[in-house]
């Protein structure tokens, strides 16, 4: 794992492998809903910069009927790269449960 500090004037940059990213708990400072981890980095190959970050849609019953929406976070949605963590400030999809259980919103 490649973690280093750089001081410049009284600022401190860190850089970071995608690995370390990966590990990074992402936190919307909006809503203080922990949204999960880094999955993909999309980046634009003519300039070189990263441009979101996606979070992979949770699995429904173990992956067999398919996912929900992924989550995309601009770069320009991010707050602070620390630590541990990676504090967002972007609107995010309420999901909501659905009543019934599961054989009930098979059959709809």
């Amino acid at each position: 794992m490649l973690i280093s500090q750089i001081i410049f004037i009284g600022v401190v940059r860190m850089l970071c492998t995608f690995d370390d990213i990966r590990n990074k708990e992402i936190i919307n400072i909006k809503s203080g809903i922990k949204m999960g981890y880094a999955d993909d980095v999309e980046f634009d190959t003519a300039t070189a910069k990263i441009c979101r970050i996606v979070i992979f849609g949770k699995a429904k019953l173990f992956g067999l009927l398919g996912r929900e929406d992924d989550i995309d976070i601009c770069w320009s949605d991010i707050e602070i790269i620390g630590e541990d963590t990676i504090l967002v400030s972007c609107e995010m999809p309420i999901h909501t449960k659905r009543n019934g259980g599961f054989m009930k919103n098979l059959l709809k």
